[in-house]
């Protein structure tokens, strides 16, 4: 690690570097198993534009501007709601120049050849050393990084304290969408979450694939489906409108919600359910590799990236960051929960995110009327 960061400062050479660390540090750090990524040079042009797929609520805008303001190129966001619908949306044509996946979603577009490898001497403001392993291994692969840590989070329930009782449990959330939340009530637009939290609340795990269970999860949310106000992963809006009551919900939008409505509330489950980490990763068929490189590099800066976490509320997983976030920041149990409550969560696996029997049991619940 000292040898590496040596290097990025420019005091050694990369022949030194070679030679004290062993051709697995060099294909970590410059590319592995024949791949190797288009924006190596320094002096490449930026372009006018960098597109960026990114979730709902997820980033400070000022953030964009700054970067508009110092390299003169427009970013252009698109939202997405899943991982599923981002790689269907990548597979049918669609082109953006960085994506957010899930760690889960990784492993899946790198076998399909859908993601380039990142040159790390364009990530200046990357510091392995930051980062905690378990945060890391899931961007690389082949020895080579193809994605790095934004933040990460926990998938649990929002609800309005001021109509309804605590929710505890994935099996008390979904009770209450067919009695005192009915019609109020949102699930996401997401098979790995809606059909997860399903699931958990029959006493299954949260990526079972085993089909007598899914069938038991799927006649859980097509009872449910009647009395739902929406599917929709962008639940926001309707929360603090008071048109929703309860939804599925992702950590950082809590703490957005519950910060400007403190009725708001947000519970981890008790029987289960998510935790994830989200990350930065650019697709192999992305026009502007080079301006995608500085974006990103742009967002890991330290001091930009602290002011992010302030706004979107992801728990952060930079050590250098999380030492410039203010301590009532750090003590929000909603970004930063103990770890009693983490224990029984789990991290989606990569299976979930293309099994077919999933994927028909998503469409027939959007499907169905509501």
């Amino acid at each position: 690690m000292a040898e590496f960061m040596r290097l990025k400062r420019g005091s050694v050479t990369r022949r030194h570097f070679l030679a004290v660390t062993g051709l697995g540090a060099a294909a970590l750090l410059f590319g592995g198993a024949g791949r190797t990524s288009i924006a190596t040079s320094k002096g490449s042009p930026l372009g006018k534009k960098v597109s960026l797929a990114t979730w709902p609520n997820y980033h400070d805008p000022q953030t964009f501007e700054d970067f508009t303001a110092r390299y003169g190129v427009e970013v252009d966001i698109s939202i997405i709601g899943s991982n599923e619908g981002m790689m269907k949306a990548l597979e049918s044509g669609r082109t953006w120049d960085i994506i957010v996946p899930t760690q889960y979603a990784i492993s899946p577009y790198f076998h399909r050849d859908m993601l380039t490898p990142l040159d790390l001497r364009l990530l200046p403001n990357l510091d392995i050393g930051a980062h905690s392993d378990r945060f890391l291994k899931p961007g690389v692969l082949a020895g080579a990084f193809y994605a790095v840590p934004k933040n990460a989070g926990t998938t649990g329930i929002a609800y309005n304290t001021a109509q309804l009782d605590p929710v505890g449990s994935w099996r008390d959330f979904f009770d209450r969408a067919v009695t005192e939340a009915s019609g109020k009530t949102i699930v996401h637009d997401y098979q790995l979450t809606a059909i997860g939290g399903a699931l958990v609340a029959l006493g299954h795990g949260f990526n079972s694939l085993d089909p007598a269970e899914l069938g038991r999860a799927e006649d859980l949310l097509m009872q449910v489906r009647p009395h739902l106000l929406a599917v929709e992963s962008d639940y926001q809006p309707a929360m603090r409108t008071g048109e929703a009551w309860m939804t599925m919900c992702w950590s950082n939008d809590a703490v957005q919600m519950h910060r400007d409505v403190p009725e708001i509330a947000f519970e981890i489950a008790s029987d289960g359910g998510e935790i994830w980490t989200d990350y930065y990763a650019i697709p192999a068929k992305a026009h502007n590799k080079p301006a995608a490189h500085a974006l990103i590099n742009h967002l890991i800066d330290p001091d930009i990236a602290a002011r992010e976490h302030i706004v979107h509320g992801g728990t952060a997983t930079d050590s250098r960051i999380r030492a410039l976030l203010p301590p009532e920041i750090l003590s929000d149990e909603i970004a930063y929960p103990d770890e009693a409550k983490l224990t029984p969560l789990e991290f989606g696996l990569a299976v979930v995110m293309t099994d077919p029997n999933r994927a028909e049991i998503m469409n027939r619940f959007r499907a169905a009327r509501g």
